[in-house]
């Protein structure tokens, strides 16, 4: 018997709001720090060069990121347009079959990717600066609950 669901709670609307206002402060505060190393990626363009850096290996397809990011084919080759125009990824053909293309970081989308994971700490440590240890750890806490919960992405 599936357990019932929790009733919902009459703040959530003013949760959702504030979760809104952390995300956007937080994408803010990290391009801050991005412009004062003269960086500038859009969130997409910064998530995709992640997903193409979790696959060890093998490069992915157009197709695989696609998936990945929840969007049409489309909106990937436009995000692969403007990262190997900068630089940051290049299309290798698939050894197996001439006509899949797929994705690879380059030595500038490693340096970028670190460029911009730094920025994140640095967004991350402004923005948790008021907390305490205690007040951190149950926050973090608290996120991953949310986030390997049901439903939840990795």
């Amino acid at each position: 018997m599936p357990s019932p669901s929790p009733a919902p709670f009459a703040g959530s609307g003013n949760l959702a709001e504030q979760l809104v206002r952390l995300t956007r402060r937080m994408h803010r505060a990290q391009k801050r720090h991005l412009e004062q190393l003269d960086i500038a990626f859009t969130p997409a363009q910064s998530r995709l060069l992640r997903i193409v850096d979790h696959y060890h290996g093998t490069p992915p397809r157009m197709a695989d990121l696609a998936e990945r990011l929840e969007v049409v084919p489309r909106a990937v080759t436009t995000l692969v347009d403007a990262l190997e125009a900068n630089g940051s990824v290049r299309r290798v053909p698939d050894p197996a079959n001439r006509r899949v293309v797929r994705i690879e970081l380059t030595d500038t989308g490693r340096r970028a990717l670190r460029a911009l994971r730094s920025a994140r700490r640095a967004a991350a440590e402004e923005i948790l600066a008021p907390l305490t240890a205690e007040q951190r750890e149950v926050f973090g806490d608290l996120l991953s609950a949310l986030v390997d919960g049901p439903g939840g992405h990795h």
